[in-house]
């Protein structure tokens, strides 16, 4: 069964809104690494149509340089996108429709490395059917004073072994983590 990954910057007081932090190379190095070790990506709609406006060539060329490995990686990279408005998608990418949980799971089935998810609403709907494997966390010395907030909306708690911490140059820690008992 393929991992499904979760991965998002999140600040100090728990916002992970992509505007706010510190989009270095060192972030930019984890999120591709993120990726990397997947074959897979399940974006929402939201993530999906952001992601595609900025890491789609020619406009991943019209970042700095040292984001386009990141870009490359997720520009190559198989999406499953979740929607229940969009019609169709491409950029390497297939819709995911019908019941979240059945879908996922079927995902997870499929031989692999992994599945990488990011963003706000998908990943929260996934962690309250218990469908991530993995959460990685890379924390921003930064307090926005502003959501969305952190898997906001869980119904319960989530109890989460620590696995793996990595400090980055900028002051942003990378803390992934699995949940209990797996």
């Amino acid at each position: 069964m393929r991992p499904l990954r979760y991965s998002i910057n999140v600040m100090l007081d728990g916002c992970v809104d992509h505007r706010v932090g510190v989009p270095d190379a060192d972030v930019h190095r984890v999120a591709a690494q993120h990726i990397e070790r997947c074959d897979a990506l399940l974006f929402g709609r939201v993530v999906y149509e952001m992601m595609e406006s900025a890491w789609r060539p020619p406009a991943l060329y019209e970042m700095p340089e040292w984001t386009h490995a990141f870009g490359l990686t997720i520009d190559r990279a198989r999406k499953h996108v979740v929607s229940s408005t969009l019609e169709s998608v491409d950029w390497n990418a297939e819709l995911v429709q019908g019941d979240l949980e059945t879908a996922v799971r079927a995902l997870k089935d499929q031989p692999g490395t992994g599945i990488a998810t990011g963003g706000v609403t998908l990943p929260t709907a996934l962690a309250e059917l218990g469908l991530i494997d993995e959460y990685e966390l890379i924390v921003h010395p930064v307090v926005a004073g502003h959501g969305p907030r952190l898997l906001e909306g869980l119904s319960r708690p989530l109890d989460l072994e620590l696995v793996h911490v990595e400090e980055l140059g900028s002051g942003a820690v990378v803390r992934r983590y699995v949940p209990r008992g797996a």
